[in-house]
């Protein structure tokens, strides 16, 4: 299955939320707060990847650093490094690379420009959703 299936069938599809570098972990935590979700991709101009930054950054940066870094910048505490994915790419190698790298979100890009984001809450609801389909079709086999 390729990665632009999984994203076709999340709830908000391809919307990303964003957040510039200079913005504040306060700000990011509002944010991260209001949409109810776990990471934020960093971005200055909205389309290209800066670097992720997600709840487990600023916990891991409040026991290090305390709490001053609530009015840091965002720049700070990401990961400028980022693991991205094409909407061509297999899900499979998505989910050896969440799992070997340790991470749960994977920004979809294409030509540069952010397309959407997967987490590792999309690739277990389309895992469960594979299973339960097959799980019918072979009840309905079985029957006939």
């Amino acid at each position: 299955m390729k990665i632009s299936e999984v994203v076709r069938h999340k709830d908000v599809g391809g919307t990303v939320v964003t957040i510039g570098p200079d913005a504040t972990v306060g700000e990011l935590l509002a944010l991260l707060a209001e949409h109810r979700i776990g990471a934020v991709v960093v971005s200055g101009d909205g389309s290209s990847v800066d670097g992720i930054v997600s709840e487990r950054d600023v916990v891991r940066h409040l026991h290090t650093s305390g709490p001053a870094i609530i009015e840091g910048p965002v720049s700070g505490i990401m990961t400028a490094e980022v693991r991205t994915c094409a909407p061509d790419s297999e899900l499979d190698e998505l989910e050896s690379t969440m799992t070997e790298h340790r991470i749960r979100h994977v920004p979809v890009v294409v030509d540069g420009h952010l397309q959407a984001i997967v987490s590792i809450g999309d690739v277990v609801k389309n895992r469960i959703q594979s299973l339960q389909a097959e799980r019918d079709q072979l009840e309905a086999y079985i029957q006939q």
